[in-house]
């Protein structure tokens, strides 16, 4: 879509709202043409780091560049920026090809042009047959393509998404997260998508920004991220692992790490606190050291060959080096 992708770079970013501060002092560069997701649980800041972005909030202090141009100052339209709302914002009264076109109607370019553009943006995303439709007649899928090809029909450089699954079911959440990530790669240009959920992160980002209490916890690929956390925050919220207390320090230990043996003296004893069927695995639930918790998934026949329920004495056993020390 563009010959050259520009880097987003936030420089001592800060968001505050009276006497609380939202968004504390955050610094990354995004890696231009990738797929970030901003991760972390609501109120960490991640959404007002966004609409800083997009220009719909102001910085409070520090810098937003893209392409080494200071932004922050810009109104939306001049940034070089697209931002896709959680609810997709979409006119009722204008049909589709209308609402792809709006913003160009607002620049000023003439009806032939600016509904031409829209065709081009709604093949892309596969409308074109729905071109005449309100929005009401649409799935929500198919609302938020719409919204995605107004979105995309000002060329940006970066494009900024809201939680723009979040109102979907889950099948369909699954098969448009594909479209994204194809979308993505089609055009080449930077997408930052904030997330709450770790399945979606995991499976759209190239890079994962992991946010909590208004700061950057851990940021790398996505891999980095879930094999290696570097706080018992991120290890705890990107899930699939356990945080565990030994002598020497705090340690994560991936969930599918840890095997269930019979309570000897060879294996760490625990208490079964419950039992959950996730059908490749069954996730066992235990309390180990008087007051720590830990899961193991154990693939579904291994389970069943030799079936456990809340209150059995087990041995929990893993190979260290699969225990990952933790800095906080």
């Amino acid at each position: 879509m563009t010959a050259q992708i520009k880097e987003l770079e936030l420089v001592s970013v800060t968001k505050r709202y009276g006497a609380t501060v939202a968004v504390d002092a955050i610094s990354h560069k995004f890696r231009p043409g990738g797929y970030a997701c901003l991760l972390g649980p609501s109120g960490c800041g991640k959404s007002s780091t966004l609409r800083m972005i997009a220009g719909h909030e102001i910085v409070s202090d520090g810098t937003i560049l893209l392409g080494g141009a200071d932004i922050s100052e810009l109104p939306p339209a001049k940034r070089g920026t697209a931002m896709m709302f959680q609810n997709y914002a979409l006119f009722p009264h204008l049909s589709v090809a209308e609402n792809v076109a709006f913003s160009l109607k607002m620049r000023g370019v003439d009806k032939r042009e600016r509904l031409a553009k829209a065709g081009e943006m709604l093949e892309l995303v596969d409308l074109s047959v729905l071109s005449d439709r309100l929005p009401d007649q649409l799935s929500g899928g198919q609302q938020q393509r719409v919204a995605l090809a107004r979105a995309l029909i000002t060329r940006p450089q970066v494009l900024l998404l809201d939680e723009p699954l979040s109102a979907l079911d889950p099948f369909l959440r699954i098969r448009m997260r594909g479209e994204l990530r194809k979308l993505q790669r089609e055009l080449g240009i930077s997408f930052i998508h904030v997330t709450h959920g770790q399945d979606e992160a995991l499976a759209l980002a190239d890079e994962i920004v992991v946010m909590n209490d208004a700061v950057i916890e851990q940021a790398g690929t996505a891999r980095e991220v879930f094999n290696a956390p570097t706080t018992a925050f991120v290890a705890q919220f990107i899930g699939g692992h356990n945080v565990i207390a030994l002598p020497d320090g705090h340690f994560a230990i991936r969930s599918d790490a840890i095997g269930i043996a019979a309570p000897d003296a060879g294996a760490m004893q625990g208490n079964i606190l419950g039992v959950e069927y996730q059908g490749a695995h069954v996730s066992v639930s235990a309390m180990i050291a008087g007051d720590q918790e830990v899961s193991a998934l154990v693939p579904e026949g291994d389970f069943f060959d030799n079936p456990l329920n809340p209150g059995d004495q087990v041995g929990l056993i893993w190979d260290p080096a699969n225990l990952h020390k933790l800095t906080a």
